[in-house]
């Protein structure tokens, strides 16, 4: 959970800090993985702006963006051990380093978008911060990923048994296999780049994305139903060192958190944009989108994957709890 601080507030932060000339002075580096233009890259630039602007050139931070400077699970690490100051991560590649980050990777654990940052921006989000400080990550704030959904060049998903014997490409993560496993298809683990290629010679049968995903990759063009199961919903953070963090000053936090928390703004209003915009695009290319009246049987059918998931991580039992009493 972020707090939210005045412009004139966080001004007269950086007025004192120049004025006292404050020990803080440092320059940052961050890494991205997105290329120019996505809404997370424009957002990320927007924040090295207002880091400088809001510390009075106390801060300053180059980005990084493209991946250049290593892969995702590289960067995590980089960022814990303070060879870089931040990074925007999504939390599916955090979650096997910070348990409670892990937590949103669980099949239908949120309702819709709006339902994940009121958790994230509430308790549970601060049990999942507290979680990834301990490991040396401090979410500064939260940006929207959207919601993945299932796509195929068969037929429309409406029900499980739509799914049985399905060949579907997920992530490498047991939680997104049992959960296609649960639903009678064959989770087929595999390299996203190879993606393409396989939905086109049939060696998975369908998918599964957020609508920029299934539209930038050309995915739509050889899988044209897409069915809005919105089955994960997994943001993206922008994060900081831990050690970093804890050694600035209250009110340069709370400068750091002001500038974190105007790009998330900027990111998610960009990210509808963008997800509209992919929608429309995949629709005009002759996709037939179909929304599932009832989600329940999907949901009810995640009970072995979320008593598997507990058993192992009794611990988590109240946060899940927690995340799905939320309103």
């Amino acid at each position: 959970m972020y707090i939210k601080f005045t412009g004139s507030f966080v001004g007269a932060v950086a007025a004192v800090a120049l004025l006292c000339g404050a020990a803080n002075a440092a320059d940052w580096r961050g890494w991205n993985i997105h290329a120019d233009g996505y809404p997370n890259t424009t957002a990320m630039d927007k924040f090295a702006e207002l880091l400088e602007e809001k510390t009075g050139g106390e801060i300053s931070l180059q980005m990084f963006h493209g991946g250049t400077l290593g892969s995702q699970p590289d960067a995590i690490e980089q960022v814990r051990l303070g060879g870089l100051e931040i990074g925007n991560f999504n939390l599916g590649p955090i979650g096997p380093i910070a348990a409670e980050a892990n937590v949103v990777s669980l099949p239908f654990i949120f309702k819709d978008v709006p339902h994940m940052f009121r958790v994230l921006e509430g308790e549970g989000g601060q049990v999942i911060a507290e979680g990834m400080a301990a490991k040396g990550l401090v979410p500064l704030a939260w940006y929207d990923a959207g919601a993945r959904s299932f796509y195929n060049g068969a037929k429309p998903i409406n029900t499980p048994e739509d799914v049985t014997g399905m060949k579907v490409r997920v992530m490498n993560n047991d939680l997104y296999s049992g959960m296609i496993a649960e639903l009678g298809g064959n989770p087929s683990p595999m390299a996203f780049a190879e993606v393409y290629q396989a939905l086109k010679t049939g060696v998975v049968d369908g998918a599964e994305n957020n609508w920029p995903s299934y539209e930038s990759t050309g995915h739509f063009e050889v899988a044209g139903f897409y069915s809005l199961s919105q089955h994960l919903i997994i943001p993206e953070c922008i994060c900081i060192n831990a050690d970093v963090y804890n050694g600035l000053s209250d009110e340069m936090k709370a400068a750091v958190t002001e500038a974190a928390v105007e790009s998330a703004d900027l990111q998610r209003e960009l990210w509808a944009a963008r997800e509209a915009t992919s929608r429309k695009m995949v629709e005009e290319g002759g996709v037939v989108v179909n929304e599932i009246a009832d989600k329940g049987p999907f949901q009810a059918a995640m009970t072995p994957v979320y008593e598997t998931y507990l058993a192992g991580n009794p611990d988590l039992r109240p946060l899940v709890d927690l995340i799905q009493v939320t309103e």
